[in-house]
């Protein structure tokens, strides 16, 4: 069948037939700034740390191409005091766009961690949610209209999806292993298409690293993932600034065969604001990489302990 497209469509299709070898492209969203947003990767974080985090992203992929993949995301944690041992909860929203494709996610987490040491955090989570994805053939001119093949109108569907994960946490290093749709769950969009979404697994840590007599400290991270198809290895290092309530970062990232990302943002009385700037090493070129804002709000809940708390957290590392 002949099929006329226009402009912005065909162009985001050879797009993505110029950069398939170096985006290794998985189901999952990749954030540049992982660090910032452990909760999405892995649900045993909620609450761990002992604050209310909320974190909201927005991510534009491969910029100066129309129709190009677009990321929100806004997640919340916290810990729940009043039951012991320690438990802890979390909300989250993404909605993700590329093209004629639109994944819309809710979830839910919950977290049970056992305290290890005088600081230390071993935790258990598992999230629960519902995905919608959908596809929007408008912008499509087919020479056959009545093809059910391409249905004329946008068409939808949706499934219950499950996670879960295991992470330790410590003010001075930090280590989850997690995996995303446990089920593999098939998405059935209209009456003639489905859609399998993969099993997708993480492993993710970093440390604090506080340089003698200094206000500075490094903080090096990694994040693998994998569909057991494909995978992605990702490497991070910050150079932080840190008095007081106000703490300043710049870093770089690596990914092997994929790209290079930068970053740079800051904390001031709980809310913080970065930046990252993903650029790819091969296929879309030097200046269409991906722009990443994460905006994000921390403060501390515990009304029952004696003093403030003294932790660290590692959200922003």
């Amino acid at each position: 069948m002949y099929i006329v497209m226009n402009k912005r469509l065909f162009l985001l299709m050879a797009f993505f037939v110029a950069a398939g070898a170096a985006l290794r492209a998985q189901w999952d969203v990749q954030f540049s700034d992982y660090t910032a947003l452990k909760s999405f990767y892995n649900p045993a974080v909620s609450g761990t740390d002992g604050m209310l985090n909320v974190n909201a992203t927005y991510s534009m992929q491969m910029g100066g191409y129309d129709d190009t993949p677009a990321t929100m995301y806004v997640g919340a944690d916290l810990p729940v005091y009043f039951l012991s041992p320690r438990h802890g909860v979390g909300l989250s929203f993404l909605n993700d766009n590329a093209g004629i494709f639109s994944t819309t996610e809710l979830g839910v987490q919950y977290a049970y961690n056992l305290k290890i040491g005088k600081k230390g955090r071993l935790a258990i989570g598992f999230h629960g949610g519902l995905m919608t994805e959908s596809i929007d053939l408008s912008g499509m001119e087919l020479e056959d209209n009545s093809d059910p093949a391409f249905p004329s109108s946008q068409q939808k569907g949706n499934k219950v999806d499950l996670g879960t994960g295991l992470y330790f946490y410590h003010p001075k290093v930090w280590l989850g292993v997690s995996a995303r749709h446990l089920l593999a769950p098939t998405l059935m969009i209209g009456e003639t298409n489905d859609l399998e979404i993969p099993r997708t697994f993480y492993l993710m840590g970093g440390c604090n690293i506080k340089l003698k007599n200094s206000l500075l400290s490094v903080q090096p991270s990694f994040l693998v993932q994998s569909d057991l198809d494909e995978w992605r290895e990702d490497v991070q290092c910050k150079l932080a600034y840190e008095n007081g309530d106000k703490k300043f970062y710049g870093g770089v990232g690596y990914s092997l065969d994929t790209s290079v990302t930068f970053l740079l943002g800051g904390v001031f009385h709980g809310i913080g604001l970065g930046y990252s700037y993903q650029l790819y090493t091969g296929g879309v070129g030097l200046i269409n990489g991906s722009h990443e804002v994460v905006l994000g709000y921390r403060t501390d809940l515990d009304l029952f302990k004696k003093g403030r708390n003294k932790h660290k957290s590692v959200r922003w590392l």
